[in-house]
């Protein structure tokens, strides 16, 4: 049975300026730091990152929640992502977008009042 998201791993060329950088975005420092992988714990979930693979456009997606996907959005194009689908109200209160971080992968963000984390297991 599958039990929710766990894991979302984003292959970085550079993996000291991919550490930066997810380190800005997600506002947490990596409790995992080697040549071979960096992990970050993100309200109770991992972001990874590798140096191996192919950042791109055309694989899984992950959705990071967040608060105000405006503000949010707003926030990581600063740090330079670019967007890759703009916010969009999918219905019921609910609103995506994907952001290109600067290493060519598809980050999405969602905003859903209806999450609940008590269901996470």
């Amino acid at each position: 049975m599958i039990k929710g998201l766990r894991t979302v791993i984003y292959p970085t060329p550079d993996l000291a300026q991919g550490k930066d950088w997810y380190t800005q975005a997600s506002g947490v420092a990596p409790y995992f730091d080697q040549p071979f992988y960096v992990g970050f714990a993100v309200g109770g979930f991992e972001l990874g990152l590798v140096p191996d693979g192919q950042p791109g456009q055309t694989g899984a997606k992950a959705y990071w929640g967040v608060d105000d996907i405006e503000a949010e959005v707003a926030r990581l194009l600063a740090l330079g992502a670019t967007v890759h689908a703009a916010v969009q109200d999918v219905g019921d209160g609910i609103k995506v977008a994907e952001l290109n971080d600067p290493f060519g992968n598809v980050l999405g963000l969602i905003q859903n009042p209806h999450f609940d984390p008590q269901t996470v297991r």
